[in-house]
């Protein structure tokens, strides 16, 4: 999968390190991913929870941290639209952000 952006995981790291290591992790394996369906998601992250508008959201470092991405499947890229821990998280809509 192509990943759009890196830069969003790079500057909640700076910010939160103990996320950096969690989310490089998840960066490097979803980058060698070849997802085609939800269910191909659910392989690698049986926690992962799928909301509308094909956004899904991840639990990062033993759900310390969620991130919501929105996954164009057909072309194989995952827009990262928020990572952030659960306070913020429950500020947000999933299925619009």
């Amino acid at each position: 999968m192509r990943v759009i952006s890196k830069k969003t995981l790079r500057e909640f790291w700076e910010i939160h390190a103990d996320a950096e290591q969690p989310l490089k992790s998840w960066h490097a394996k979803v980058k060698l991913a070849e997802w085609k369906t939800s269910n191909d998601i659910k392989i690698d992250y049986r926690n992962a929870s799928f909301v509308a508008n094909n956004r899904v959201i991840f639990n990062i470092k033993g759900n310390t941290y969620r991130l919501v991405a929105a996954i164009n499947y057909d072309f194989g890229i995952i827009y990262i639209r928020f990572v952030g821990g659960h306070e913020d998280y429950d500020k947000i809509d999933a299925t619009t952000i």
